[in-house]
């Protein structure tokens, strides 16, 4: 189990680092520096100017996560009895991986249309935490089963809303910027100092906004509830760091409007996105196992 742990945690990381190399790539504009897939300008090592090297970068990335997710899966298979939650994070991790891979391949058939980086983002991060699931499962190292206290199932499905709401902002996020509509509205809270918004665009923008608004009151919730309510200190702690990066996340989006975009707070601003939601998703792990935990002790206890 200690060895699946590690694996998934190298993945994590890899993982997420492949994502924001990608991102990084997309708004320096070198997205399509290599117009075909998997080869580069139909050379494995192509030449590296005109910003080439940073999409090849990403490609060399994406490579290097394959053996470690084979190594994951392999990990999973081997102590899939012990521990009831790898068998269904096993499942995930292949699906989400293969699915990303074949969408890597469609972006770029594609020239990087809006929708496709949508399809491709949302696919990495729910493939990350698939992985971080697996990462945090592996230590859970018991099958009985029981039913976990009501309390303890309130707070997972609480912190798994504000997970999904994140997830959600963030794509939207991406549509918005890979379809150059970041400065669609210049003004806050209106759009081009109108409530009534008119182009596509500023519909993106405002509803991009819109739910970043909800992402906020429901992490607010999600707090509120976690320190009020019974729950164990690292999903107090979780929350915690998830709604203080949402804070952190509303600051660079006003900043990357004032500032008109630059490119270190696009990518800081995409990075922070990628952190809310996955603070979140492990937020909510943290409580699954607790509860997990709060049923297996409630079932062994004398009556």
């Amino acid at each position: 189990m200690k060895t699946l742990r590690r694996l998934s945690a190298a993945s994590v990381i890899v993982a997420l680092g492949t994502v924001m190399l990608g991102s990084w790539t997309r708004i320096n504009g070198a997205g399509m520096t290599c117009p075909d897939w998997p080869l580069c300008h139909g050379m494995l090592v192509p030449s590296m100017a005109d910003g080439t090297i940073w999409e090849w970068t990403h490609r060399l990335f994406a490579f290097c996560v394959a053996p470690l997710v084979i190594a994951v899966m392999i990990a999973a298979w081997r102590v899939r009895d012990r521990a009831r939650f790898v068998t269904p994070a096993l499942g995930a991790v292949g699906a989400l991986f293969i699915i990303q891979c074949v969408l890597g391949a469609a972006t770029v058939r594609l020239s990087n249309s809006p929708m496709s980086v949508v399809l491709h983002w949302g696919t990495a991060m729910a493939f990350i935490a698939s992985l971080c699931a697996m990462m945090l499962f592996a230590g859970n190292d018991d099958t009985a089963q029981a039913r976990a206290p009501r309390t303890e199932i309130a707070l997972t499905g609480i912190l798994a809303g504000t997970a999904l709401v994140a997830f959600v902002t963030m794509c939207i996020g991406a549509y918005v910027s890979s379809s150059g509509d970041g400065l669609a509205c210049l003004s806050i809270p209106g759009c081009a100092g109108n409530v009534v918004v008119y182009t596509q665009g500023q519909y993106a923008q405002m509803l991009h906004r819109t739910i970043a608004a909800a992402t906020l009151l429901c992490a607010v919730f999600s707090f509120a509830f976690a320190w009020i309510r019974p729950a164990s200190l690292r999903v107090r702690l979780a929350v915690s760091a998830g709604l203080g990066l949402v804070f952190v996340q509303i600051v660079l989006g006003l900043l990357n409007v004032a500032l008109r975009l630059p490119m270190d707070l696009r990518e800081a601003h995409a990075f922070n996105a990628a952190l809310v939601f996955l603070v979140f998703v492990v937020a909510t792990l943290f409580a699954v196992l607790d509860a997990r935990g709060l049923a297996f002790e409630s079932s062994r206890t004398p009556t």
